[in-house]
């Protein structure tokens, strides 16, 4: 089986509805963790946990301002993951041609009956 541990990490980090929550505010401008789980209705703790493992897939960095850590868009994109979609969608496209090869064939057998 093949891994794709980047694609593995990328996908557990968007999968929660918070995280995502997270990168859209994000793509807005930069913001402290305070200003992150507000709107979640979080604890600190709890929203410094989603950061964690965004950061973990480099879609967010953090750094240290004052007493508080302020949080943007990482590096970390997501052409891991539409590249695997891609890829699947391909093999999905074939494996449907395929069948609807067969029915014409089977359509075409069952004429010449």
């Amino acid at each position: 089986m093949v891994q794709y541990p980047q694609l593995d990490r990328t996908l557990s980090a968007i999968a929660d509805p918070t995280r995502r929550g997270v990168l859209e505010r994000l793509g807005a401008g930069s913001a402290t963790i305070g200003e992150l789980a507000e709107p979640f209705g979080i604890s600190l703790t709890g929203m410094k946990k989603h950061v964690r493992v965004l950061e973990e897939a480099e879609l967010v960095t953090t750094e240290k301002v004052g007493r508080a850590r302020r949080c943007s868009l990482g590096p970390g994109r997501v052409d891991d993951v539409e590249a695997w979609v891609d890829q699947y969608r391909r093999m999905l496209d074939e494996r449907l041609d395929r069948l609807g090869e067969l029915l014409e064939r089977t359509k075409g057998d069952q004429h010449a009956r």
